[in-house]
């Protein structure tokens, strides 16, 4: 399937970023990923690919520093990343589009919506799908619970490493990218999205608790957003079960922007 949709690019502050646009009629699906992952992962690739099947536009794009992007790894931010998606989303698309937001790329929605919504934008979405939500995720799930070696890396070196369960090198933490996760605070008031928001949430997550989802449910107003919680879910949801459930959520958000 990926290799039927060419590579295009567009350079957002000095770094070639990787985009992957599906045509089709709106609303379209807007994939955003998560830390350390790309647009060829099992659920980006079911979403395209069921979008197309529908007719539906879906647009992909790699972060700088992962995938098929350019630009350094360490030097992403989550006002970077989002800096770039804002731009992939102006380029390439066109009306009303559904993000779907997987891990960190739920963070990048939320923000995403909320400089939107600034620009006088709100009808450009349609819908939100967060599967597995990571907001704030530096300054609630990290910061807190820091050991006293990766505060004294990231004084000294700037960064801290953690083993990673997905891949075999290792997850680098900066210190820009704590600093900036704090100016990007979603979790600190209403978050107005102006569109219905569907949930997805794995009870069995190691890495985003399920508590964590819950608690971003209370920033959201409460009329048009819904909360699906998984009892055997992991914080992947690629399995064929998982993957059912985003793809129903994906035409639960369709019918309701009419």
């Amino acid at each position: 399937m990926e290799g039927s949709v060419p590579m295009e690019f567009i350079e957002v502050d000095g770094a070639r970023i990787a985009v992957r646009r599906q045509p089709g009629r709106a609303p379209g699906f807007v994939w955003l990923g998560g830390y350390r992952s790309d647009m060829a992962g099992t659920k980006a690739e079911r979403l395209a690919d069921w979008a197309r099947v529908n007719g539906h536009a879906c647009l992909r794009h790699d972060y700088s520093g992962h995938g098929q992007s350019g630009g350094a790894f360490a030097d992403g931010t989550i006002s970077r990343w989002l800096s770039e998606s804002l731009a992939v989303l102006d380029r390439y698309s066109e009306g009303p589009q559904i993000l779907v937001g997987s891990s960190m790329g739920a963070w990048i929605a939320l923000r995403m919506a909320q400089d939107l919504s600034r620009r006088g934008q709100t009808g450009r979405i349609a819908g939100m799908l967060l599967i597995a939500p990571a907001p704030d995720f530096t300054v609630e799930l990290m910061e807190p619970h820091l050991t006293r070696a990766q505060l004294d890396d990231l004084e000294t070196k700037g960064y801290f490493e953690e083993t990673s369960d997905y891949s075999p090198e290792p997850n680098i933490y900066t210190r820009a990218l704590i600093e900036d996760g704090r100016a990007n605070r979603v979790m600190a008031g209403v978050i107005e999205t102006h569109c219905p928001v569907i949930i997805l949430q794995g009870m069995k997550d190691p890495d985003v608790p399920f508590q964590h989802a819950r608690k971003l449910m209370e920033h959201l107003p409460a009329d048009d957003v819904s909360l699906t919680l998984i009892p055997d879910g992991d914080h992947r949801l690629s399995r064929e079960e998982d993957i059912a459930l985003i793809l129903k959520a994906a035409q639960e958000l369709l019918a309701r922007a009419g």
